[in-house]
């Protein structure tokens, strides 16, 4: 199952810069703005946080019990900063902050163990990626650019606005 809010794909560079070309004729400064933003967003080297709500430190963070009927109710849906939280539900404010932060959609833990962190997408059980706590990286992949050998993984907002797309 497709993430509900995922519109736009992991793609290569240069799929990327061939689809803006095809839709918009000529490079303006906006569309080689969004391109620069792009290829800067591809040699971003990867972090657990990317996939899966984290702390400060890095450690996955375990959603919180009835956190989907929380986050569902219209005036828990918004971006919230520090100063907005919901009394009384700090835990929950906590895992969304970290959501927010998720540069791709529908990823969840496989496994969580002493030294590896396996996730997987849950709209594809084939991409399973490998995260090594005590190094502080994944095994095989080192860069988001990286990823595009899958056919699907989808950007979130946060990532869409580090492009420039909105």
């Amino acid at each position: 199952m497709v993430p509900a809010n995922a519109s736009h794909k992991l793609i290569p560079m240069t799929t990327f810069v061939l689809e803006y070309y095809s839709h918009e004729g000529y490079a303006d400064l906006q569309t080689l703005n969004l391109m620069n933003n792009y290829a800067n967003l591809l040699k971003h080297p990867l972090t657990l946080g990317m996939f899966i709500p984290v702390d400060a430190d890095g450690n996955v963070l375990k959603e919180p019990k009835n956190y989907v009927s929380w986050k569902s109710l219209e005036h828990n849906t918004k971006h919230i900063n520090e100063n907005s939280a919901v009394p009384g539900f700090e835990e929950n404010n906590i895992y969304q902050r970290a959501e927010q932060n998720c540069f791709f959609e529908g990823f969840k833990v496989a496994y969580n163990g002493y030294s590896v962190v396996r996730i997987v997408a849950s709209y594809d059980d084939a991409i399973e990626l490998s995260f090594n706590k005590i190094d502080q990286k994944f095994q095989t992949f080192e860069d988001i650019e990286s990823l595009t050998v899958f056919d699907e993984i989808y950007l979130s907002a946060t990532a869409l606005k580090a492009i420039g797309i909105k």
